[in-house]
Parts: C-alpha cells; sequence; structure tokens
C-alpha cells in the first residue's frame, strides 16, 4: 500500500477520506468514539499539509440514520475548523455504494483530486467507497489503517513464542477459519464465549439452554488437538440466580453466562508464559451483564509483558469502557475486517490500494 506520507504535493487538493464513524449512539449522542478518534492523526497530517478533506463514511446498515451525532461528536472532540472539513451524505444511503457500482464510483471521484482509505474496519467490505473510488483517482492509506495491517500481521509474520491465541463471542461459521489456522500457528488456543458452547456440547457435557450453532463444523476433529484449551467451569443462569459450576455439572434448564474461577486462573498461567497475546471475542455474555472474566482476563493481559493485539467490536466496546484503549501493545477498529484479515492475510479494501 501506498502511504500518504509519499504524496508529494497536497496544498490545495481535495481528499476524499474513507473513514468508518459507525459508532454507537443513544439518545442522540455518540457513546464510544474510539473509531473517530483513531482516524485523527490522518486528518490532522492531511490538514498540515494544506489538504481539504470531504469525510465519507456510514452509519447503520440501511443508511437512514442521521450523520449529526457523529459530526458533533467529530468536531468536539478534534477541535478542527468547520471550515476545513465536509462530510458527505451517509453513504448506504446511496444505493451504488453497496452494489459496488461503477458510475456511483466514478460521481464520487469527481468530487476529490486524491483518494485516502483509513477504514480498516470495512475494508473486507466490496463496496463502491472501498474498493472501486481508487480506481478513479490516486490512492493511498492513512495512518490508522497501515497501523491495522502492521500490528495484525504480527500475528502471522515473525511470530513472538509463546503465542497464545484467546477466541470469544458468537458467530461460529465466520471464527471456524480462524480456530482452524491458529492451531497451527499458535502455542496454545483458548476457547471461550459462546464460541465454548458448541466444543463442551460436542465433548460430551450438558450445556441446557446455552447458545449453540447447530452446524457440523467438524468440531470432533479440532477437539482433539493438544494446543486447544477449553474452560473447565462456567457461572450459569439458573432460574434467576447465578451459580458457578464445573462444565459437568450445568443442568438442563441452565444457561451458560461467563467463565468461572478455575478457567480466569488457568488462563492466567498462560498469560504470564507467552509473548504474544491475540484476543478477540469476549468470553461471557457481556451485553447481559456477562463481562466479570472478561474484564479480569482484560487487567492481566494489560499487566503481563507481552505483545497484546485485541481485536473484535464487543471487546474493545469493553475496553473503551473500562478506558484501556493505551494499555494494550495494538487495539484494533474492526471487527469482520479483523477476523477477515487474520484469517486471510490480506482484504478487498487492501488490494485495491495497491
Amino acid at each position: 500500500m501506498r502511504s500518504i506520507k509519499q504524496i508529494k504535493n497536497l496544498k490545495g487538493k481535495t481528499v476524499l477520506l474513507r473513514v468508518d464513524f459507525n459508532v454507537p449512539i443513544k439518545n442522540g449522542k455518540v457513546e464510544d468514539d474510539f473509531r473517530i478518534r483513531a482516524s485523527l492523526p490522518t486528518i490532522k497530517f492531511l490538514l498540515e499539509k494544506g489538504a481539504r478533506i470531504i469525510l465519507i463514511t456510514h452509519l447503520d446498515k440501511d443508511g437512514t440514520a442521521s450523520l449529526a451525532p457523529v459530526i458533533k461528536n467529530f468536531f468536539s472532540i478534534s477541535k478542527i475548523s468547520k471550515e476545513k472539513i465536509m462530510f458527505f451524505e451517509n453513504i448506504r444511503k446511496f444505493p451504488g455504494e453497496i452494489k459496488n457500482d461503477q458510475v456511483f464510483a466514478k460521481k464520487l471521484g469527481a468530487m476529490g483530486d486524491i483518494y485516502v482509505n483509513d477504514a480498516f474496519s470495512v475494508c473486507h467490505r466490496e463496496h463502491a467507497s472501498i474498493v472501486s473510488l481508487p480506481k478513479y483517482l490516486p490512492s493511498y492509506a492513512g495512518f490508522q489503517l497501515e497501523e491495522e495491517v502492521k500490528n495484525l500481521s504480527h500475528a502471522f509474520n515473525k511470530i513472538k513464542r509463546p503465542f497464545l491465541f484467546i477466541l470469544g463471542g458468537a458467530k461460529f461459521s465466520t471464527k471456524m477459519p480462524l480456530i482452524k489456522k491458529y492451531l497451527k500457528l499458535a502455542d496454545n488456543v483458548f476457547i471461550g464465549g459462546a464460541l465454548a458452547d458448541d466444543f463442551l456440547k460436542v465433548e460430551g457435557y450438558e450445556i441446557g439452554k446455552s447458545l449453540v450453532d447447530g452446524v457440523n463444523y467438524d468440531i470432533k476433529k479440532i477437539i482433539k488437538d493438544k494446543k486447544l484449551i477449553l474452560p473447565s467451569d462456567v457461572v450459569v443462569h439458573s432460574g434467576n440466580k447465578l451459580i458457578a459450576k464445573k462444565v459437568n455439572q450445568i443442568g438442563r434448564n441452565e444457561i451458560i453466562f461467563d467463565m468461572g474461577e478455575d478457567s480466569v486462573k488457568n488462563l492466567a498461567s498462560l498469560i504470564k508464559k507467552s509473548k504474544l497475546i491475540l484476543w478477540n471475542g469476549p468470553l461471557g455474555k457481556y451485553e447481559d451483564g456477562g463481562a466479570k472474566a472478561t474484564k479480569k482476563i482484560l487487567k492481566l493481559i494489560a499487566s503481563s509483558k507481552a505483545e497484546s493485539i485485541i481485536g473484535g467490536g464487543d471487546t474493545v466496546a469493553i475496553i473503551s469502557k473500562m478506558k484501556m484503549e493505551k494499555e494494550f501493545s495494538f487495539v484494533s477498529t474492526g471487527g469482520g475486517a479483523t477476523l477477515d484479515f487474520l484469517a486471510n492475510g490480506t482484504l478487498p479494501g487492501i488490494k485495491a490500494l495497491k
């Protein structure tokens, strides 16, 4: 990828800057502006070099959401003059964006002189503003996109060992390629969250009414791998109570809510030994209050000497609430993009810049 540092003259040029300001909004206010803050170094660099900027972002899936709360948050945290930056409309409002329509991409290109992509978290999408706009303008990577590629590549290039991979959350179908890949690359692979439910079920444990994917992913083969580690105890919802149990004690009407103390201790000993830790996805039902184990593990990783790379929208949301973004080696802005990059080593939006 060509870096924005390679642009020879920016003075008076209009830069179309693709960012991802698709952030959570509640009661008209931005709840978590991590992604907005991540774009500021690129924006400030372009402005210092004399460029005019048109920011392009989407908000929500269907493009109907107003960018007003995002714009308000952006100018309040950046302290940048409103005369220097223009926001394009919510890009997903236009059918040509998701359809990757070339006519639409060409129209977008006509608005500027240079294209810069700093939206790693949507680089897995083959949308017009990601993969087609670069065809019509000189195109470069912003600083955040470069940082994402550089840091996430540490998980498969020049790996520090022992290497611990922690994978949680749900969406088994998107994470199965990662499990297979990192059972080969990592020294230990710890599976938590709803993903662990499927493994425990295959091992023959009762998991009650816990979330399972239900699709046969050939787990029986993987489960024999000595690198694979599962929770040994859990916290379950039993009626209206939370009860700690070994994995062989779960009742038929119970729901696995979080990971137990013994599992945390087991993971803590692995963290101490590791020189590289890659983590994606929470280890409990964090949206329902089951973030206790996740928070404990985050604190253990933050205080360890290992290089730590954390990704996944839900995990990053917890980190932001804990105000711990700077306590890890790198925190990715991506969700699905992070998973795809770790699995494939590149993304459509990255290829488009070459």
